[in-house]
Formats: structure tokens, C-alpha cells, sequence
């Protein structure tokens, strides 16, 4: 399901309904979330530079990136 806001709309009624909302914000909090230690990029994004820096390659989104 899709959803249009990060916030909940209404009370969580079951335990589907905490596990969901943990589930996203673990998600957001390891992989999505833009860190300074990593010169305010996810980690997914700064693992797939560095693979183009040590490849010498770009590569799909690394190569747009680099273009804009």
C-alpha cells in the first residue's frame, strides 16, 4: 500500500500496525536516511560512488548524478 504521508492517520489498532510503522522507520533510519558522515548522502547512494570511483565506471544513477 502507498502511502501519501509519512505520518500515521489514525491509531494503530493491531500489532501489524506497530510492526509496519518499525519496519519503515528502520528502513528510513539504515538505508534511506542522508548522513554526514557520508557527505549528506544514503548510504546506498554513497556505496554506489564509491564502486564507480573504484571501477572507474559510471553507472546508471552515478552517471546522471554526475551529469545534472
Amino acid at each position: 500500500m502507498a502511502r501519501v504521508s509519512p505520518f500515521r492517520q489514525g491509531p494503530m489498532v493491531a500489532e501489524s500496525d506497530v510492526v509496519d510503522v518499525v519496519v519503515d522507520w528502520v528502513h528510513w533510519y539504515n538505508d534511506a536516511r542522508l548522513r554526514s558522515t557520508l557527505g549528506y548522502r544514503s548510504p546506498a547512494e554513497f556505496e554506489e560512488l564509491y564502486y564507480v570511483e573504484v571501477n572507474g565506471a559510471f553507472s546508471g544513477v552515478a552517471a546522471s548524478k554526475l551529469a545534472a
